[in-house]
């Protein structure tokens, strides 16, 4: 555990190289060596060694295909499915609430319930938290500035999201590309619906009393998000 916590933490000390994980993390598929480069001014050999140092930790992960444009294959490299978490001193949270998570979902409809409170009331409150570390007040705040507001959280949660406002219907569609939960959630309809649930929390501190319709999972196949639609925002 040590060694792998210093080997991470060697690699991420980089500024540029943890500046091209995080452009890695916000796509949604996967990346050339030729695009590191070109993004970050960079030669294609330096673009290769940081992507390589980045999935020698298995935070990257890379296969090689054809391009269609004749010649070798082309390496891409894409996120890799292991969750890193850096803690001093180690403290297992995470396997904590894994558990105590699973616990609740196997208690039936009752458990399920508890985990939906659970989900908004944590992504409600994470909403609060954030607007309030910036000494910001919501009231007076545009639909749009909200949808703002609600798209930083989610990135700050690492859901890589995409949202899209339209201002005349005034409504959203909003996607996330990665789930919190996502190792629990692909094997239990309960988990599924308390991140479900902390994403209405998110959206109901700034728009009160709505709810996210969700379209589709990104567990569906052939699906890469989860996506979630307002019928209409309520009037800030």
């Amino acid at each position: 555990m040590e060694q792998q916590t210093l080997k991470i933490t060697g690699v991420l000390s980089d500024p540029t190289r943890f500046s091209i994980y995080q452009y890695v993390a916000r796509q949604h598929g996967d990346v050339t060596v030729q695009e590191i480069a070109d993004t970050f001014k960079i030669h294609a050999n330096v673009a290769r060694l940081h992507l390589t140092k980045l999935e020698d930790v298995n935070m990257l992960v890379s296969d090689t295909k054809k391009t269609g444009k004749g010649g070798r294959p082309s390496r891409f490299y894409y996120l890799s499915d292991e969750v890193v978490s850096l803690q001093f001193p180690y403290r297992d949270y995470q396997r904590l609430s894994e558990i105590a998570i699973q616990t609740l979902a196997s208690l039936g409809e009752i458990g399920e319930a508890a985990l939906e409170e659970t989900g908004r009331k944590f992504g409600y409150e994470s909403a609060k938290a954030f607007v309030g570390s910036l000494d910001r007040n919501i009231n007076g705040l545009s639909s749009k500035e909200k949808v703002k507001f609600i798209e930083k959280i989610a990135l700050n949660q690492g859901l890589n999201p995409e949202i899209h406002y339209d201002d005349e219907k005034n409504e959203v569609v909003f996607r996330i590309y990665n789930c919190t939960y996502k190792e629990l959630a692909k094997n239990s309809t309960a988990i599924c619906k308390m991140h479900h649930a902390l994403i209405n929390g998110i959206f109901r501190y700034f728009f009160e009393n709505m709810e996210l319709k969700e379209e589709s999972t990104m567990f569906q196949k052939q699906e890469l998000a989860c996506t979630y639609t307002t019928v209409s925002l309520p009037q800030a």
